[in-house]
């Protein structure tokens, strides 16, 4: 797919992860949804940094727990665009609560923001952009939804659920749409990880280092660019931790 001139949605795109992956969009001419939560003044950097690159760029803000919300954004990124070639659900939160501590708010929070509201976007774009003949979503996944985490149990059963929700809906929306996901490993961890604990996971990573939100952000644009005959995929960024 040529991006140049072409409209994405990026969901979580003011920060981290989902700032890389809206500026390697933009890096190819993609115009940039950027979708943020209570992160307006990120937002607002990350619009700059785009609109630095020559691209159009608009900042919304919805908060992905609310149904609501997710239908908005849904239905402002398609009017704002004249409709969009991509979406990436990006945005996620990472929820630590110890097994005895677990909650049925955790749960909900976990699952509503990691996975309902994916769907829920994919469900109203998707079907917008079969009716025109071309799409691509990209998930963001978590290699944890393959290997749990101890204390995290909601948050990897959402990333499940998106390596699954991928697989079942590029058999909906195929053959127009092609839906993959991305599952990075050891890539820009929490900023109050210790520096012991952070050297134990680069020794336990095969290729021995941490990974970064580049390395996420160009593979995705490889799914939205060249992969032109791949649907229902998992691409795992995450330096071969999954399988050490």
């Amino acid at each position: 797919m040529e991006l140049r001139g072409r409209w994405a949605l990026v969901t979580g795109a003011a920060k981290r992860v989902g700032r890389s992956i809206a500026l390697a969009l933009a890096e190819r001419g993609a115009n940039v949804v950027v979708h943020y939560h209570t992160s307006l003044a990120e937002a607002e950097a990350t619009v700059g940094a785009l609109a630095a690159l020559g691209v159009r760029t608009v900042a919304l803000g919805a908060d992905l727990s609310r149904t609501a919300d997710v239908e908005r954004l849904a239905g402002e990124a398609e009017s704002r665009s004249g409709g969009l070639a991509v979406l990436v659900n990006s945005a996620s939160n990472y929820l630590r609560v110890p097994f005895d501590g677990l909650t049925e708010a955790v749960w909900d929070a976990s699952i509503d923001t990691n996975l309902k509201a994916p769907f829920l976007l994919a469900w109203h774009i998707g079907r917008a952009m079969r009716a025109r003949g071309t799409g691509r979503i990209i998930n963001i996944a978590d290699w944890a939804g393959e290997r749990p985490y101890r204390d995290y149990l909601p948050y990897c059963v959402s990333k499940a659920g998106i390596i699954s929700l991928t697989r079942a809906l590029a058999k909906e929306l195929a053959p127009e749409v092609t839906v993959n996901a991305v599952a990075p490993g050891p890539v820009m961890p929490p900023e109050d990880m210790v520096e012991s604990e952070r050297q134990a996971i680069m020794r336990a990573t095969p290729l021995r280092r941490l990974g970064t939100p580049e390395d996420v952000g160009r593979c995705v644009r490889f799914l939205a660019e060249e992969a032109d005959f791949t649907t229902g995929s998992t691409y795992h960024v995450d330096g071969g931790r999954l399988i050490a």
